[in-house]
């Protein structure tokens, strides 16, 4: 039986932790469905509803402001008749850009493996055939 090093203990701790952190954060069906809407600009909350399908208003109520908490949506209140609110990504959001990207790349990839080329959307096997 090997001894642990404590060494390589530290390390493995050391990325795990911000990892999980992440993943606290991201935790969840919805928020990253959100986050990509928000990254392709500013929304009203009807926008993002429909953006998002199977999300319920009281679900997508909660899930915006677990992200405006956490300093990732920032919502904007317009004084007007009737009130206008629109969300949009923080800068700090915008840094989440390229790991939604390799998440879509590694998806893709993933689902490539597991299923196969005979079950991606006729678009992508086009695509992907060049």
């Amino acid at each position: 039986m090997k001894k642990l090093d404590k060494t390589n203990h530290s390390q493995c701790t050391g990325i795990i932790r911000p990892v999980q952190d992440a993943l606290d954060v991201l935790n969840g069906k919805w928020k990253l469905p959100i986050i990509v809407a928000l990254l392709h600009g500013y929304k009203r909350f009807s926008e993002i509803s429909r953006q998002v399908p199977g999300i319920t208003d009281r679900m997508l109520s909660k899930e915006l402001r677990d992200l405006e908490l956490n300093q990732l949506v920032k919502r904007t209140v317009y004084d007007t008749f009737p009130v206008t609110v629109e969300y949009t990504m923080t800068n700090y959001g915008e840094t989440l850009k390229d790991v939604i990207e390799a998440l879509h790349v590694w998806g893709e990839n993933h689902r490539h493996k597991i299923f196969g080329e005979d079950l991606l959307p006729v678009s992508a096997k086009k695509d992907h055939l060049g």
